[in-house]
């Protein structure tokens, strides 16, 4: 007798009410609301990776002798360097043959680029020793070091220095990690297993392969440095701190930088060197370098030294000042007068408790003055406005795309300074972008165009000056052009551009910090929702939770109980509920949704009837399959009533309908409605469209319930294909039409082909998802079906019982998923 297979009772990503004005279609056909999918059964799952490519070098008796090149040309490795272990010289002799034996060689491995050293760089002997002090205090075979202080003193450029230093001393291995985001430091070790022929490192699993390169740091005999430059995630990045090793190599270090001075920095045998000001001397070094360097050594004068105390000694404003000074071909003197007469304004502007670093009255008198001279030169007058919106967005980058935006080029056009009295001059993108370049010239930012996703970056310390200098009547339109901007250019489909993805919410988030409530009036502004959705299809989990409750707190704040962009919000976070398997908490609050918007706006109105729909698919995944139904006919009939038959709408409501059928047992009726459906996404739609795609999966779906395997699998592997084809391997619709062809491979008897493709769904999901998502626990009990299926009774208990004390935990004893796991667990122990 066939085991029964467990229901993926996912959807891909729930729109919370309200959505349909938007005007985009949703994401899946079985949906409670435009981007609302139900699963009845089949395993999928749901979540964002990405596939690191394997490649490696073959082994055998003899490997010719390879030069290797690693010269550093003009203060920079040309590019990545990545290079590969197994290299021997010569062959090797036989036993018998005289002579010294000859050692495999190896060649150096370099992961990351590491940035050049700035102009005039100052070697910071002082510092440097206390460095190395702290070394020798340690004599671990792993030493991990923390350079701690806060922005603008020069942190990276140190780490730099030791790294150059590494490299001109052939270093064996050497990873430069841009180590903001953990996912970063992850790619960068996963790399680097690779390439050093790290045991167990394959290809296949990101995580995988960045846990076997910490193992071969901890064994290996060679030497390396890894550095993780401005580590901003201490939480997250605790697991992939090198671990001591227990063998005689000394060899290994670890550099980071960091702005965080908290607990996390310290421990584990970690010393912390705090990172200060130049001392006078390396100041009056920096500028004499500098300035030789420019071919203008005249502008180091008698006021030299008043100069450096009065800029505080920090290297960010001695840039700044150093910039000016060439740019303007003022010396110190000149330079120091009108720092002088600027303080005395800027005492209004920003008084002396506004920066707890003590340095924010000198950066911000620094910036301001080469922000004068960038305003005379062409584009005229767009310097200011345009460094003032990108002061609110991420100081670690955000993409020069949306520079070319109608959003920003309308704004710098508005509010270009000093203003035309008589008309506004329209900007152009190209004139934006020059606008970027100047700034750029006056090292106010820096604009990397090859860096895509995070091209515009610049100091926290800058930004927050030229935030502070903001007219207050600036500021409003600076945060509404900064969010209209950022919503111009966010991917249509996120799973196609992570990474830009990632950057975009992270851009949000600062831009939220800094426009308290001004993004909120008159209503709350789409890009808050779009992060918030975004986070909610593709995790984790917790992070999504915590931003919705945050919108919903704001929204009732600020706009008051009834206003619709508080319905979107509480429909949002109960959408992140319901994807984090809090489904009770999820109905509680989509019951109030729908009696506001019935109370408020009707019966009939759109956010009112998506309201209906997401409560009655949170009532079919918490097993409430009877009133489920009761809601989904309604909402059919008023969608047919008021939309008519063929809007997209009433389409998704059909499909609900169909897959509550499904779960009910009425297979019969389902069949017949699903298949109206596909035939009518195909008539609208096309072939490949997802909607379409997500019709005949579910179809499928419904033909193996009603024992009609050999259709659900022929539809099921074009469902794959076009999935694979169009969506990528990682994208989750993709890893949904995998499982689903597992089970119908499973229900075929083909046990085998069913299983590998299970286990590999499972290990996406716990990659992806984590370990206690409803979506890993689901693969995990199908996984164990399988298994018990090819009688590998012991380890389909074990699993098993894995989901039964998870969904216990999770869940609760009266969920139908524990209910079913544990009934499954008597039967299989009693075999």
């Amino acid at each position: 007798m066939t085991p029964p297979r467990w229901p993926w009772r996912g959807r891909a990503g729930k729109r919370p009410i309200g959505a349909e004005q938007t005007g985009s279609p949703p994401q899946g056909t079985d949906s409670a609301g435009p981007s609302s999918q139900v699963r009845v059964s089949g395993e999928g799952a749901v979540g964002a990776g990405r596939d690191i490519s394997h490649s490696a070098v073959g082994e055998g008796s003899r490997v010719e002798h390879t030069e290797v090149s690693n010269q550093v040309t003009g203060g920079t490795v040309h590019g990545d360097v990545y290079q590969a272990e197994n290299v021997t010289v010569n062959q090797y002799l036989p036993s018998s043959a005289p002579g010294p034996v000859v050692r495999p060689a190896v060649r150096p491995v370099r992961v990351g680029t590491v940035p050049p050293l700035a102009s005039a760089f100052q070697p910071r002997p002082g510092l440097r020793e206390e460095i190395d002090r702290a070394r020798e205090r340690h004599a671990t075979v792993v030493l991990t070091q923390v350079l701690s202080g806060g922005g603008g003193v020069g942190k990276s450029q140190l780490a730099a220095a030791y790294a150059w230093q590494a490299h001109a001393g052939g270093v064996a291995v050497l990873v430069w990690v841009n180590a903001a985001e953990s996912a970063q430091i992850v790619a960068a070790y996963a790399q680097a297993a690779r390439l050093v022929g790290a045991p167990g490192a394959d290809g296949q699993d990101a995580e995988a392969d960045a846990g076997a390169f910490l193992d071969w740091l901890a064994v290996t005999e060679r030497s390396w440095l890894v550095v993780l430059d401005d580590l901003t995630d201490l939480e997250g990045a605790q697991r992939w701190w090198p671990r001591p090793s227990a063998g005689t190599n000394i060899g290994g270090r670890v550099l980071a930088t960091t702005r965080r001075r908290d607990a996390l920095v310290t421990g584990s045998g970690r010393a912390v060197v705090d990172i200060g000001t130049y001392t006078r001397t390396e100041a009056l070094d920096y500028l004499g370098e500098r300035f030789t360097a420019a071919d203008a050594p005249h502008l180091l004068d008698g006021r030299a030294e008043d100069l450096v105390e009065a800029l505080g000694r920090l290297p960010l404003a001695l840039a700044h000042a150093a910039a000016y000074m060439i740019n303007e071909d003022v010396d110190c003197a000149t330079y120091l007068g009108l720092f002088t007469d600027r303080a005395s304004y800027l005492t209004v502007l920003l008084p002396p408790g506004a920066d707890t670093d003590g340095y924010g009255r000198q950066v911000t008198t620094s910036l301001l003055l080469a922000l004068d001279a960038a305003q005379q030169r062409e584009p005229v007058g767009l310097a200011a406005p345009a460094i003032r919106l990108a002061a609110h967005l991420d100081p670690a980058g955000h993409p020069d795309t949306i520079w070319a935006t109608e959003a920003v080029t309308r704004y710098l056009a508005t509010h270009r300074t000093p203003p035309d009295a008589t008309r506004v001059e329209p900007v152009t993108p190209d004139q934006a972008r020059a606008a970027l370049r100047l700034l750029h010239h006056y090292a106010l930012l820096t604009h990397t165009p090859h860096d895509h996703s995070r091209a515009v970056r610049l100091h926290a310390l800058t930004a927050r000056a030229a935030r502070e200098t903001t007219p207050p009547a600036a500021t409003p339109a600076v945060v509404r052009t900064a969010a209209d901007a950022l919503q111009a250019v966010w991917p249509e489909h996120g799973h196609t551009a992570r990474d830009l993805t990632a950057v975009l919410r992270a851009n949000t988030d600062t831009l939220a910090d800094h426009a308290g409530d001004l993004l909120w009036r008159p209503n709350g502004h789409p890009i808050l929702f779009m992060a918030g959705h975004s986070l909610t299809e593709v995790g984790p989990v917790g992070t999504a939770v915590t931003h919705w409750q945050g919108l919903a707190a704001v929204a009732e704040r600020v706009l008051g109980d009834d206003h619709p962009d508080t319905q979107l919000s509480r429909g949002g976070l109960a959408a992140s509920y319901w994807q984090a398997g809090r489904t009770g908490e999820a109905i509680v609050i989509e019951g109030r949704v729908l009696a506001d918007c019935e109370r408020l706006l009707g019966d009939d109105h759109p956010y009112t009837l998506s309201a209906r729909a997401n409560l009655a698919v949170s009532y079919y995944q918490a097993g409430r399959t009877g009133e489920a139904i009761d809601l989904l006919q309604r909402v059919l009939t008023d969608r047919e009533r008021l939309l008519g038959d063929n809007h997209l709408d009433t389409l998704m409501a059909r499909a609900n309908l169909a897959a509550s059928y499904q779960e009910a047992g009425r297979t019969g009726e389902a069949i017949v409605i699903k298949e109206r459906v596909l035939a009518d996404w195909e008539r609208l739609l096309g072939d490949d469209h997802p909607y379409t795609l997500t019709a005949r999966a579910n179809l499928a779906v419904s033909y193996q319930q009603a024992g009609r395997t050999g259709e659900a699998i022929d539809l099921l592997q074009r469902v794959l294909t076009d999935r694979e084809r169009l969506l990528g391997d990682d994208h989750p619709d993709t890893l949904t039409a995998r499982a689903n062809l597992a089970a119908s491979y499973e229900r075929a008897g083909r046990t085998g082909e069913a299983i590998v493709i299970e286990e590999r769904v499972l290990t996406d999901c716990e990659r992806l998802l984590g370990n206690d998502h409803p979506y890993t626990l689901t693969a995990r009990a199908n996984l164990a079906v399988s298994y018990q299926r090819a009688r590998r009774t012991g380890e389909a208990i074990d699993l098993l019982q894995r989901v039964l004390t998870d969904s216990e935990r999770l869940f609760g004893d009266d969920h139908p998923d524990t209910r079913a796991a544990a009934g499954q667990l008597r039967r299989w122990r009693r075999l």
